[in-house]
């Protein structure tokens, strides 16, 4: 990916956004050029020269020290996956940056002990990518539709985007997919040199047109905790709560957790699915024991 184009993009994106109003500067004439600040606006705002922020906004973030991009983050009134982000465009411009680093594809036994260990809840492991790279039997039974696809590692973003059955699966397909773009950009920041990573995009926005619209906002955000709604084929909707922790023995990976209410719909249709799964794997062992 092209990092300096990169910057310039969200930069001018995000400077788009603001009004003079917004950033409280008086608006002179009725007749601006431009959306949102001026660049020498935003220099102003962030106490450095416009030919210092010209520069940034060009693409040029190296040598940028951390109170210049804190300055300008307030400028740009930059929320914190929007800060994280700029502080990674200007890791990824810094010497040593070409190093590549790759997301995590194996977990250690340990971890799937743990995953195993919760019997009650679906939970399942991914790295930045979006790539399932572990899961207890009720994630498994739960994502069956995201699983069906052969290839492995299975990938959410990519069956959300290019699988027809995820507009089905997904209650609120369109705030997913924007979420799912949005947490994709903010991976490429922190890890650009991400080959698979690379190749994923890549896949993404030649074979669908509204992941490329998504991918053009720049939006970045974090996806810690929230609501879920699916629509699962064999037990019906279910309105999951989630919370999703990064493992800090692994790093690059991110357990989630979907629960229940008790006593609530969506728990007995907990129940049911564990039922299911339960039975499913009993059938696959039989026919794994037939065919020996």
């Amino acid at each position: 990916m092209d990092h300096r184009a990169e910057v310039r993009e969200f930069l001018s994106s995000r400077r788009a956004r603001i009004t003079p109003e917004q950033a409280g500067l008086p608006a002179y004439g009725g007749n601006r050029r431009v959306k949102g600040l001026r660049r020498e606006e935003v220099a102003m705002l962030a106490g450095v020269s416009i030919d210092y922020y010209v520069r940034m906004e060009r693409g040029n973030l190296s040598g940028a020290s951390d109170s210049v991009l804190d300055a300008l983050a307030r400028a740009l009134q930059l929320d914190e996956a929007e800060r994280e982000h700029l502080f990674a465009l200007a890791r990824a411009a810094g010497p040593g940056s070409r190093a590549r680093r790759t997301s995590p594809t194996t977990v250690r036994p340990a971890v799937q002990q743990v995953l195993d260990a919760i019997t009650d809840a679906p939970a399942w492991v991914r790295n930045g990518r979006h790539d399932i790279v572990a899961m207890n039997r009720l994630a498994r039974a739960l994502y069956a539709p995201v699983l069906a696809d052969p290839r492995r590692p299975a990938n959410t973003t990519r069956f959300l985007y290019l699988d027809e059955a995820a507009r089905e699966f997904f209650v609120d397909w369109d705030r997913i997919a924007n979420d799912a773009a949005a947490m994709l950009r903010l991976e490429a920041g922190r890890t650009p040199h991400d080959r698979a990573l690379i190749e994923l995009i890549g896949e993404l926005s030649t074979r669908s047109e509204i992941f490329r619209q998504r991918w053009a906002s720049h939006d970045v955000q974090f996806h810690r905790s929230g609501r879920k709604r699916l629509r699962h084929p064999v037990v019906g909707q279910l309105d999951l709560s989630f919370e999703s922790m990064e493992l800090p023995s692994e790093p690059g990976l991110t357990l989630n957790v979907y629960t229940a209410a008790p006593g609530s719909p969506t728990a007995d249709g907990l129940k049911m699915l564990a039922s299911w799964a339960a039975t499913q794997d009993l059938a696959k062992a039989q026919q794994a024991q037939d065919q020996s």
